[in-house]
């Protein structure tokens, strides 16, 4: 069951970026000739109008099939045949449709639990409370990096630990900065500034909640961006990456997990928590200029935009060809790690 539940999570994400480069295309009057949730031999299909709209073996993936999106067509509703801005709608509206499912989800959540505030309590011995911080103060930023709730300083700390901060706060209704040079803690094994969360929860109204959920997606946004740089500059590795089964898997395993221990509700809610997660993982990753993925497409279009003139279409299709062999031998990779990762 839970890995059914996972299953249906990891599809509803990818079916929801696949409408938004379908709707989209059928807006800019582009042909879709087939509109797919996941991969391999068509297990149910069915044709309304010119597109085939179909449920593959593989639960995986999805695909939003429109004319002449990888073959030359005469068809002038053919994808390469429209004007370069719509083309660019089109391939950017599946990575927004992403972050539009995250901002929703992100809301539910906000109106479900409320938001922890970074109003904080001070640790006796350490630099912000040598700063004059005082216990009930409210964190307002860290460095440049706002603070909207608790949860925004802890992830920040993840990435930049033992760095000396800048911190805004504010005491008595008016703002103070100061700096802190974190202390490390014997106990705890890691750097400290002092300061932990009070506990204090805001419940918002629908208007308020817009705002917190919008820092909530940021959140999600900024881990993402951070845990890409840890691999591209070494930190962590290939074998720490999980593809669609690890994360099948790992959905599954935190969904049994919650309901165990707090019912149904709790099932529910960490649902919604890998929703966003995924959701902007699935975005941001789409975004990034790697040839075959969304982003690759869209720098080629920008490109030609600029250019005013195409590129080539036999150059940038080798281009995609090499990044799809590329991508396919990472996905491999990938695969075999989280099938291994389930037997040890």
């Amino acid at each position: 069951m839970k890995i059914l539940i996972a299953i249906l999570v990891f599809s509803a994400i990818v079916l929801f970026h696949e409408l938004g480069h379908f709707l989209l295309a059928k807006a800019n009057g582009i042909q879709v000739n087939e509109f797919s949730l996941g991969l391999g031999p068509t297990l149910i299909g069915f044709t309304k109008g010119e597109t085939k709209y179909s449920i593959k073996l593989l639960p995986f993936g999805g695909a939003c099939m429109m004319e002449g999106e990888d073959d030359a067509s005469d068809n002038p509703r053919a994808f390469p045949n429209k004007s370069v801005w719509a083309r660019i709608s089109v391939v950017f509206a599946g990575p927004f449709f992403n972050f539009i499912m995250a901002f929703v989800f992100a809301y539910i959540l906000v109106c479900m639990n409320g938001t922890l505030l970074p109003n904080i309590s001070v640790m006796d011995g350490y630099p912000a409370q040598e700063a004059g911080i005082e216990s009930g103060d409210r964190l307002v930023k860290i460095n440049h990096f706002y603070l909207d709730s608790y949860n925004d300083l802890l992830v920040y700390l993840q990435f930049h630990q033992g760095e000396e901060a800048v911190i805004t706060y504010e005491h008595d209704g008016k703002e103070y900065q100061t700096t802190l040079t974190p202390k490390f803690s014997e106990d705890e094994q890691r750097y400290l500034y002092g300061f932990a969360s009070d506990g204090t929860m805001t419940h918002g109204n629908a208007i308020s909640n817009i705002k917190h959920a919008f820092f909530e997606s940021r959140y999600y946004v900024y881990l993402t961006f951070q845990s890409l740089r840890m691999l591209f500059t070494g930190k962590v590795g290939v074998n720490d990456l999980s593809g669609p089964v690890g994360i099948v898997s790992t959905v599954g395993d935190s969904y049994e997990s919650a309901v165990k221990s707090d019912g149904a509700r709790g099932g529910i809610e960490i649902l919604f928590v890998w929703i966003v997660f995924l959701s902007v993982n699935l975005g941001v990753m789409n975004l990034l200029p790697i040839p075959a993925l969304d982003g690759g497409r869209l720098l080629f279009l920008i490109i030609e935009a600029i250019r005013r003139k195409r590129i080539d279409p036999q150059k940038e299709g080798f281009v995609h060809l090499v990044g799809i062999v590329l991508l396919l031998g990472l996905m491999v990779l990938v695969m075999f790690n989280d099938i291994r990762k389930l037997f040890m």
